[in-house]
C-alpha cells in the first residue's frame, strides 16, 4: 500500500531530527530539505509498504553517485573521497542530480529494501548475548532475524574494547580478531559495569531475512555499502573488513518472513542448544506485525530454552512487552535513542530486562541499573 506524501515528509523530518542530528551533518541536511520538497520526497511513493523512509531515499542517492563518482555532488560524499562540508550548493546539486535520474531512483526504491548491516552494533548486543549464554549454561545457537548479510552473526569472533568513565576499559573477544570494535560505556546512576566474558561459545548460527545479502555478489555488496551513511566512511571500511572475514566463515542465511518463518528457521539449528534470537533495529520494519513477532517468539520459547536480545527504538520493539515504559522513548535532544533489552519467557509470559540506552550505530551505550 502506497504511503501518502505528507506521511513520507513527516518520516523524513523525524529521520533528520532523531537519527541524523549531531551524527550525520550531510544526511541531516539532505533529509531536512527533502522533507520540504514534494518532488524529491515523492520518489519514495514507489517504495514497498513501510520502506518509504529517509534511509532508503539516501541509500538510493548514494548508490547512484557511486555509479557517477566524478559528478560535482561527489565532493560532499566522503565515502567517494569528497571533503567539502555542507554548504549552499549541497541541496541544489543533490536535488538536480536525483531528479535527473528519477527513473533510475524510482527503480531502485521500488525494488530494494534498506539493508543496513551496522557492524558496530555488535558491541551493543555482545553484553546481552553474553548474559544470555551465561544463563543458558554454555554453548548457544544464535539466530538473527532481519540479518541482512549476517555480519553480526560473527560477533563471537570480534574483539571489543569498552571505554568507561575514569579511563577504565572492559576488553572481550579474541585478542587478534580481524574486526576490532570500540564503544564508549558510561553508567546511569545506580548502575554497575556489566561482567563480560572473554568469549561467547556460539556453536551454531543462522540468519533470517526477507532478502538476505549475498556478499559474493558485487552488486549486492555495493548496495550494502550504499546503505551506509556517506559521511561516515569508517563504517564502510569496517563493513568491508567484516564482509571479508564473514566470507571465511559464511553462516546459513535463510530467505523468509520474520514472523511466518521464524519457527522453521529456528528448527534449522540444533534443538539441544539453547536458542538466542537477535534483532538489531529490525522491528522498525515489521510495522503492525511486531506483536505477532513477539507472540511467535513466545510459541518458540514453549518448545526450547530461548532468550531474545533486542536493540532498537523503544516504540519499535520493547514497547510491545513494556507498554508503560514511556521513559524509554527518545528524549528530546538525546542521542541515546535506542534501547538494549533481554527477554525471557516463564509459563508463557515474557519478562523484559532493560539493560542499556544506546546510540543507533554503536558508538556509545549507557548501562542501566538492574
Amino acid at each position: 500500500m502506497a504511503i501518502a506524501l505528507e506521511e513520507i515528509k513527516q518520516r523524513l523530518r523525524r529521520f533528520a531530527e532523531v537519527e541524523c542530528r549531531d551524527v550525520s551533518p550531510l544526511y541531516d541536511h539532505l533529509a531536512t530539505q527533502a522533507a520540504e520538497d514534494d518532488d524529491v520526497a515523492g520518489l519514495l511513493t514507489d517504495a514497498r509498504g513501510g520502506e518509504a523512509r529517509g534511509t532508503l531515499l539516501l541509500a538510493t542517492a548514494h548508490r547512484l553517485i557511486q555509479a557517477d563518482p566524478i559528478h560535482p555532488l561527489s565532493r560532499y560524499y566522503p565515502s567517494l573521497g569528497g571533503f567539502d562540508g555542507v554548504d549552499a550548493q549541497t541541496w541544489p546539486l543533490f536535488r538536480q542530480f536525483l531528479l535527473e535520474r528519477a527513473d533510475k531512483a524510482r527503480a531502485i526504491i521500488g525494488s530494494r529494501y534498506t539493508q543496513t548491516n551496522e557492524v558496530r552494533r555488535a558491541s551493543l548486543v555482545y553484553p546481552a548475548i553474553a548474559a544470555a549464554a551465561k544463563e543458558a549454561g554454555g554453548k548457544i545457537a544464535l539466530l538473527e532475524v532481519g540479518c541482512s548479510a549476517g555480519l553480526l552473526l560473527g560477533l563471537d569472533r570480534f574483539s571489543y574494547r569498552y571505554q568507561c568513565d575514569g579511563g577504565e576499559q572492559l576488553v572481550a573477544g579474541p585478542a587478534k580478531a580481524a574486526v576490532g570494535l570500540h564503544c564508549a560505556l558510561d553508567l546511569a546512576p545506580g548502575a554497575t559495569l556489566p561482567k563480560l566474558p572473554k568469549k561467547v561459545a556460539v556453536a551454531a548460527r543462522a540468519g533470517l531475512d526477507r532478502a538476505p545479502v549475498d556478499l559474493s555478489d558485487e552488486e549486492e555488496l555495493a548496495w550494502l555499502e550504499a546503505c551506509v551513511w556517506a559521511d561516515q566512511p569508517d563504517r564502510i571500511r569496517l563493513l568491508r573488513t567484516a564482509a571479508a572475514e564473514q566470507r571465511k566463515h559464511a553462516p546459513d542465511l535463510i530467505t523468509g518472513d520474520g514472523v511466518d518463518d521464524l519457527a522453521s528457521a529456528a528448527a534449522s539449528l540444533p534443538e539441544h542448544l539453547p536458542l538466542v534470537v537477535l534483532t538489531s533495529h529490525a522491528l522498525g520494519y515489521f510495522g503492525d506485525r511486531r506483536a505477532d513477532f513477539v507472540e511467535a517468539l513466545g510459541a518458540l520459547a514453549a518448545t526450547r530454552p530461548l532468550w531474545w536480545v533486542t536493540v532498537g527504538f523503544y516504540a519499535a520493539g520493547l514497547k510491545v512487552i513494556l507498554p508503560d515504559r514511556t521513559d524509554l522513548a527518545t528524549a528530546p535532544g538525546s542521542s541515546d535513542t535506542s534501547v538494549l533489552g533481554l527477554v525471557t519467557w516463564s509459563s508463557g509470559a515474557p519478562t523484559a530486562r532493560v539493560l542499556a540506552r544506546t546510540t543507533p550505530h554503536g558508538q556509545r551505550m549507557t548501562w542501566l541499573p538492574s
